[in-house]
């Protein structure tokens, strides 16, 4: 190995090859040149890339109730997205944790929904528990401040005794 000496001062040789990668061509007109092309900055240098798709409020619920019926989330989480007695509901169902299971945690298979009207959605979910199939649905509307809320549930047929109001 042969080591060059330095003097005080002195910087090392410096390769000045452009054909090496990552070295750039040399430059025949000065920035900012009339005629020369801009490069584009800001915002709209960007490629344009479509959003990812949002997810449906049936998607989004199924998801939420599978882990509150399941015990990984407290019941407590859903109370601003139900309204009326569907809070209730959900949370004598959870009670008796019908979806929790040893080792693999329940999933949503299969999502389907039904317009009752503009602004309320019907929808049954079907969901993988175990070595079980089990059928939730679940009724969304949207309120006045365009939020969808969850107003009623089922799980497999299991219903809620109706209340005793005296």
């Amino acid at each position: 190995m042969t080591r060059t000496r330095r003097t005080q001062g002195t910087r090392p040789p410096v390769r000045h090859d452009t054909r090496r990668p990552g070295g750039a061509a040399p430059r025949t007109t000065p920035r900012g040149a009339p005629g020369t092309p801009r490069a584009r900055t800001g915002p709209a240098a960007a490629p344009l890339r479509t959003p990812p798709p949002q997810p449906r409020p049936t998607d989004v619920f199924a998801d939420r109730l599978v882990e509150v019926l399941s015990g990984h989330r407290p019941v407590h989480c859903m109370l601003r997205h139900t309204a009326g007695r569907a809070y209730d509901e959900l949370a004598w169902l959870a009670e008796r944790s019908p979806l929790r299971t040893r080792g693999t945690r329940p999933f949503v298979r299969d999502i389907g929904y039904y317009v009752a009207r503009p602004g309320a959605v019907e929808a049954f979910a079907r969901i993988g528990a175990g070595d079980r199939l089990r059928a939730m649905a679940f009724r969304l509307e949207q309120g006045p401040d365009l939020r969808w809320r969850c107003t009623a549930v089922e799980l497999g047929g299991t219903r809620m005794p109706p209340t005793q109001d005296t």
